[in-house]
C-alpha cells in the first residue's frame, strides 16, 4: 500500500469542525492528516452546476453499482456514450455469431462430417450442414443464418435434429439482440439532449430596478424556429448554511420565485425574453446589497424546461451563475427591432449588458426601510400641519367674539362652532388619500 495518502477537503463551519475533533480525539482518531475548508476561507467555491448544464458531481463508494447498472440495462445502455454503445453493438453480434458458429462445429464434428471429406459424395452419407467443412465454415453459417443472408449454399439437414433446433434458437436469440440494440440506438439518437445545444442562457445576470423593484434577471433564448412547447422556468439558489446546532450544510438549495403565482414562469419562447426574479421578502436575496454580492459565495443555478415540438418529449436546459458572474446596476441590451412588416433578433448583443449609474447600492431589504421610513415622516408631517390650520381658525374665532358684547359674542361663538368645518387627524387625511 503507498504511504501516500490522498487529502481530503471537506466543507465545514468552525463549530462543526471543533465537534468533529472533539469526536476525533473522544475516538483516538489523531492521525487525520485531512485539509478542512471552513467559512472563513478565501477559497472560491466550486461550480455545482457547470454553464454547459452538466452537474459537477462524482460519485463514489457504491455499494453495488455494477448490479444495480446491470439491472437496469437499457437505460445504461441509452446513457453511455456513443464509442461503447458502439463497441456493445459490435461485440454482441460477432459473440452470438461465434457461439453458435462453435455449436454448429461441433455437432458436425460429433456426427463425423469431417471424416473422409473427399469420398463422403461418394458413400451415401449425409451430414448435418451441407458445404460445411469445418470451423470457419460453420462460423460463416451462423452468420448467414441470423442476419438472414442466406445464399443457398449451405443449409442444415434433418440428419441432426441438434441443428435443427440450434437454428431456431439461434433466429429467436438474434432477434432479441436485433431489437434491442435497434431500440437503444433509437432511444439514444431521438433523446431530447441534443436539443440543448439550441437553447441559450445569458452568460451573466443582473440585478437592477424593474418598476420601483429590485429584481434579478437573466435573459433565455431559443435559436431554432421549432418551439419548445409548454416552456417553463425555474431558479435556485446553492449557498452554504449552518444551523443553530453548528451543522454546516455546504449545498443549501432554496427556490427563487419567477412568477409561480402570476404565470409568468411559463413563457412562449419565440424570441429572446428576460426572466425576472423580485426581490422581496420573501426572496433569499433580500438582505443582499452590492457590498454584499461581492464578497458572497453563492450560485444561482436556472433550468428550462419543455416539450420538443418535433417529438414531444420533455427537455430540461440547465446553467447557473455564481456570484462574480451577477452584475449590478446593469441591464440587458435589446436584441428585438421592427424591420418593416417583422422582428428582428439580433444574436450578436443577446449577452451584453449596459451599466445603469442610477441603481442604488443597497439591499432591498433596506429600500423598503427606506420608502417605509419616508412614508412615515411624510403622514407625521401632515398631520401637523392639519392640527395647526385647525388651530389658527379656533383663534380668529375667539379674536372675533371680543369685539362684541358677551350674549352676542357668545351667540356667534356658538354659530361659529356649528358652521366650522370639521378638522380631520393627519392618519385619516392619509388613509382617504391611499383609498
Amino acid at each position: 500500500r503507498s504511504t501516500n495518502k490522498m487529502n481530503k477537503l471537506f466543507l465545514c463551519s468552525s463549530t462543526e469542525l471543533e465537534i468533529r475533533k472533539t469526536t476525533r480525539e473522544q475516538r483516538g482518531m489523531n492521525n487525520y492528516n485531512g485539509k478542512v475548508l471552513t467559512r472563513g476561507s478565501n477559497q472560491i467555491r466550486s461550480r455545482f452546476v457547470k454553464k454547459n448544464g452538466q452537474c459537477n458531481v462524482v460519485f463514489t463508494n457504491m455499494e453495488e453499482r455494477r448490479q444495480r447498472y446491470l439491472a437496469d440495462i437499457f437505460t445504461t445502455c441509452v446513457d453511455i456514450r456513443w464509442r461503447y454503445l458502439f463497441s456493445i453493438f459490435c461485440i454482441s453480434f460477432l459473440l452470438s455469431w461465434l457461439l453458435f458458429g462453435i455449436i454448429f462445429y461441433s455437432v458436425s464434428l460429433a456426427h463425423g462430417d469431417f471424416e473422409n471429406l473427399p469420398t463422403q459424395k461418394g458413400d451415401g452419407l449425409m451430414p448435418c450442414i451441407l458445404h460445411v467443412q469445418g470451423f470457419v465454415g460453420a462460423l460463416l453459417f451462423s452468420m448467414e443464418t441470423q442476419t438472414t443472408i442466406g445464399y443457398g449454399w449451405r443449409c442444415v439437414t434433418e440428419e441432426c435434429p441438434v441443428a435443427v433446433i440450434t437454428v431456431v434458437v439461434q433466429s429467436i436469440i438474434g432477434c432479441i439482440i436485433d431489437s434491442f440494440m435497434i431500440g437503444t440506438i433509437m432511444a439514444k439518437m431521438a433523446r431530447p439532449k441534443k436539443r440543448n445545444q439550441t437553447l441559450m442562457f445569458s452568460k451573466n445576470a443582473v440585478i437592477a430596478l424593474r418598476d420601483s423593484k429590485l429584481c434579478l434577471m437573466w435573459r433565455v433564448g431559443n435559436l431554432r424556429k421549432s418551439h419548445i412547447v409548454e416552456a417553463h422556468v425555474r431558479a435556485q439558489l446553492i449557498r452554504s448554511y449552518v444551523t443553530e446546532e453548528g451543522e454546516f450544510i455546504p449545498l443549501e438549495q432554496m427556490d427563487l420565485n419567477v412568477g409561480y403565482d402570476e404565470g409568468t414562469d411559463r413563457l412562449f419562447l419565440v424570441s429572446p425574453l428576460v426572466v425576472i426574479h423580485e426581490i422581496d421578502k420573501d426572496s433569499p436575496l433580500y438582505t443582499l446589497s452590492k457590498a454584499d454580492l461581492e464578497a458572497d459565495d453563492f450560485e444561482i443555478v436556472v433550468i428550462l424546461e419543455g416539450m420538443v415540438e418535433a417529438t414531444a418529449m420533455t427537455t430540461q436546459f440547465r446553467s447557473s451563475y455564481l456570484a462574480r458572474e451577477i452584475f449590478w446596476g446593469h441591464r440587458f441590451e435589446p436584441v428585438i427591432f421592427e424591420d418593416r412588416d417583422r422582428y428582428k433578433v439580433d444574436y450578436a448583443r443577446f449577452h451584453k449588458t449596459y451599466e445603469v449609474p442610477s441603481t442604488p447600492h443597497l439591499s432591498a431589504k433596506e429600500l423598503d426601510e427606506a420608502a417605509s421610513r419616508a412614508s412615515s415622516a411624510g403622514a407625521f408631517c401632515y398631520e401637523n400641519e392639519v392640527a395647526l390650520s385647525c388651530g389658527e381658525e379656533d383663534e380668529d374665532i375667539f379674536d372675533s367674539s371680543q369685539i362684541v358684547g358677551l350674549e352676542r359674542g357668545e351667540e356667534r361663538r356658538t354659530s361659529a362652532n356649528n358652521t366650522t368645518p370639521k378638522c380631520t387627524t393627519g392618519c385619516e387625511v392619509f388613509a382617504n388619500r391611499i383609498m
